[in-house]
């Protein structure tokens, strides 16, 4: 009896603490739009490399997203072209809310991503999100939300924008931790070995 009873007193505490979730990084601007359409940006310097170093680099990276366990048919790169330091990729990935036994939540998230490198640094950005959901196991009859109408500010926070609305907020904040996921991981492919990317560079040009 006396373990029922601790136990019943602790379901508020576990209440109160799922209350208590920590949303400030997924506020108010954590969804940059521009000219009504979201994109996320970011630019980082690469000293000492050229545009063709970097180029390959970020060839190198994109490719291994593609191979990813969660990407699906519709992924590919869409623009290869080294002349001109830019490179298109086209994302349709799966993007899980949750999953437990008899439990699996997720969508199909789909986006394009756009790197240009130019000598010393290079420039990303990441649009045209939509989101696939609810779709039956033959993959018809979802139905496809746009980030501008389903993750933006003005449709994803309250009135005082210090809460996330209930309905698109788990799409908002795995975007937001997706899309930072990419532009750290592309950073971070200029950290690896000389000889690790010497021999991505051979695999390319192969």
């Amino acid at each position: 009896m006396r373990k029922v009873l601790l136990l019943l007193l602790c379901v508020p505490m576990i209440v109160c603490a799922k209350s208590k979730r920590d949303d400030s990084k997924y506020l108010a601007g954590a969804v940059p739009e521009v000219n009504g359409q979201v994109v996320f940006q970011q630019t980082f310097a690469v000293p000492g490399q050229n545009q063709q170093q970097i180029y390959n680099v970020l060839k190198g990276y994109l490719q291994q997203l593609t191979k990813e366990e969660i990407q699906m048919s519709g992924t590919e790169i869409a623009e290869d072209d080294p002349a001109s330091g830019i490179l298109v990729g086209h994302f349709e990935e799966w993007m899980t809310f949750k999953k437990k036994p008899f439990v699996w939540d997720r969508t199909r998230f789909r986006y394009q991503l756009t790197v240009e490198c130019s000598d010393g640094k290079c420039h990303m950005s990441l649009n045209q999100i939509s989101y696939y959901y609810e779709e039956d196991l033959d993959g018809t009859n979802g139905r496809t939300y746009r980030a501008e109408e389903w993750i933006n500010d003005a449709n994803a926070l309250n009135k005082a924008k210090d809460k996330l609305l209930w309905g698109s907020a788990k799409f908002r904040r795995k975007t937001v931790d997706r899309v930072e996921a990419i532009f750290t991981g592309a950073r971070d492919a200029f950290e690896k070995p000389v000889e690790e990317r010497q021999k991505a560079t051979q695999l390319i040009e192969e």
